[in-house]
C-alpha cells in the first residue's frame, strides 16, 4: 500500500565533540503518530530540534509536506513543544496567549483557554497570583505548552518528551488528544513525539523509530514490528540452546525469555518454548539493550 510522508530526510548529520547524530535516510509517514524512542542521550532532542527549526547548524536535507518550500507555510503548519526556556520565564498565561497570537496566524485564544481548563490549569488562580511561567511546576508547564500548541491549526506536531513531566492520568489524556488530532486531520495530520519510556504512550503509537547513539537502529509500523519480532519463553533446561538464537535473552530462576526474529523461529524447533506477540515496549527495550553501551 502506498503511503505518503510528512517528512523526508536525506543524509542528516550534526557533530558534537563526543557525539554525532547521523541519519542517512528516514521517512516519517503522513497521517500517523510516530514515536521516536531511545534512552537519554540517544539524540532524540537534537533530532526534533533540527526538524522544528530550533537548530540550524546541521548538514543534510529535510523535505516537509510533499516538497513545500515556503518557510512561513512550514512554520505555520508545525506545532512544536520542547524543554528548557520554552517561554520567557516572567510571562503569565495571558502574555503567552498574546505572544502566540502575534507569532502564529492560526492561534485561537479562546481555544487556548478552553484547553487550559480541560487540562486542569487554574487560569484565574494563576492570573491572581501573577505567576510567571518559570514559577509553575514541571507538569503545569507542560500542560500550558500543550494547550498552546493544540490551540493552533497545524498539520504536524513535533513533541519532545511531552509525557515525561505528566502524571499517569494526564499521560492518558495526552494520548487521547493526540489520537483526536490525528483523526481530525482525515489523513493530513501527523505527530512525531519522542520518549525514553514507550509503555505509557504505546496505545497511541502507529509507527516507531528507535534510536541509539545518534543513529536509527530500527523503524517500522508497530504491527509490522510485532510480526518481525516474536516473544519466546521457555524453561531453563533449554536456555543454553536458545540463547544463541534469540535476538535478546533474559534468564531467571523461573525460566528464560527473549525476542526472536521471525526469520529465525524455526531454529527453536524441538525446544519446549511458548510464543507470544510482544509489546512495543518489549521490542524497544530489547533493541536498545542490543546497541547500548550499558552492560
Amino acid at each position: 500500500m502506498y503511503r505518503s510522508n510528512v517528512i523526508n530526510i536525506d543524509n542528516l548529520s550534526k557533530k558534537f565533540k563526543a557525539f554525532e547524530l547521523n541519519i542517512p535516510s528516514l521517512n516519517i509517514p503522513k497521517g500517523f503518530a510516530t514515536a521516536l524512542i531511545g534512552e537519554n542521550g540517544a539524540g532524540k532532542s537534537t533530532f526534533i530540534n533540527i526538524l522544528a527549526g530550533v537548530r540550524l547548524d546541521y548538514k543534510g536535507s529535510i523535505d516537509y509536506f510533499d516538497g513545500e518550500k515556503n518557510e512561513q507555510v512550514i512554520r505555520e503548519n508545525i506545532g512544536y513543544t520542547g524543554s528548557g526556556n520554552y517561554f520567557m520565564p516572567h510571562w503569565t498565561v495571558s502574555q503567552i496567549a498574546g505572544a502566540s497570537e502575534l507569532l502564529f496566524d492560526k492561534f485561537n485564544r479562546s481555544k487556548f483557554y478552553q484547553l487550559c481548563g480541560m487540562l486542569g490549569i487554574d487560569v484565574n488562580g494563576v492570573k491572581k497570583k501573577n505567576k510567571g511561567f518559570s514559577k509553575l511546576s514541571d507538569g503545569m508547564k507542560m500542560k500550558v505548552i500543550l494547550a498552546n500548541v493544540f490551540a493552533r491549526e497545524t498539520k504536524m506536531l513535533l513533541l519532545d518528551e511531552p509525557a515525561s513531566p505528566l502524571d499517569p492520568l494526564m499521560r492518558d489524556k495526552l494520548c487521547q488528544m493526540l489520537r483526536e488530532y490525528i483523526e481530525a486531520g482525515n489523513g493530513d495530520n501527523s505527530v512525531l513525539f519522542s520518549t525514553h519510556n514507550i509503555s505509557d504512550m504505546e496505545n497511541v503509537t502507529d509507527y516507531a523509530v528507535i534510536m541509539e547513539k545518534g543513529k536509527v537502529v530500527e523503524q517500522g509500523f508497530v504491527e509490522d514490528l510485532k510480526e518481525k519480532y516474536i516473544l519466546v519463553k521457555g524453561d531453563n533446561e533449554d536456555a543454553d540452546k536458545a540463547k544463541d538464537i534469540l535476538f535478546s535473552f533474559q534468564k531467571s530462576n523461573y525460566g528464560f525469555e527473549g525476542l526472536c526474529l521471525a526469520e529465525n523461529i524455526d531454529k527453536l524447533a524441538g525446544l519446549n518454548v511458548s510464543k507470544e506477540v510482544p509489546e512495543l515496549s518489549q521490542i524497544s527495550i530489547a533493541i536498545m539493550k542490543k546497541y547500548t553501551q550499558l552492560t
